[in-house]
């Protein structure tokens, strides 16, 4: 399925003011909180693998699932450049296997918002909840309605970088409470 297709190529470079490392450092700190430091860690809705790889250099064993082929070649570069180990899996986060549990679960970057329907989050809670051990966390984060409706809204943006350029057309429907984007790639 290409999700991403050739915008995988140009994710990194248009994301690159995103504070992942703020991120990181926050959930790490939520973790250690809870007695996870280390240990085997799921990513849903991994991407590029940035995050995923962060935590592996942190000493996590990282597994990184998402949907896009692209996305996951490009995570998988960069887990050979950083000599992780981490796994990469092309899945669906409403339909993942694992061969066992995890200590912590993270969905990051929105990801969770591409679930439209009551059932796949249901699904994919009920997925979490069957992976995660015990005492395990599932971390994850969403945008709202406010931040469709009124920092989104119907726009148009872009970027200008050194590798590609980007028109992002934005549509908030407020009745069905979706957003789309049509992104033009150049």
């Amino acid at each position: 399925m290409e999700v991403y297709g050739p915008f995988a190529s140009l994710y990194d470079s248009f994301m690159d003011e995103t504070p992942y490392e703020t991120w990181v450092s926050y959930i790490h700190k939520i973790l250690l909180e809870n007695n996870i430091d280390g240990g085997l860690m799921l990513e849903l809705g991994c991407g590029t693998g940035t995050i995923t790889e962060a935590f592996a250099k942190l000493g996590y064993d990282m597994i990184g699932v998402d949907i896009s082929e692209e996305m996951l070649e490009i995570a998988m570069d960069k887990a050979r450049k950083n000599q992780s180990n981490s796994l990469y899996l092309l899945q669906d986060m409403r339909e993942f296997e694992l061969y066992g549990t995890v200590k912590a679960v993270i969905s990051l970057c929105d990801s969770m918002n591409y679930l439209l329907e009551e059932e796949d989050i249901i699904e994919v809670v009920r997925l979490v909840n069957n992976y995660l051990d015990p005492k395990g966390l599932f971390i994850f984060d969403l945008k709202t309605d406010y931040y469709y409706k009124n920092v989104m809204g119907n726009r148009i943006f872009g970027d200008n970088k050194e590798n590609g350029s980007f028109i992002w057309d934005n549509y908030y429907f407020e009745d069905e409470k979706v957003n789309e984007y049509g992104l033009t790639i150049f």
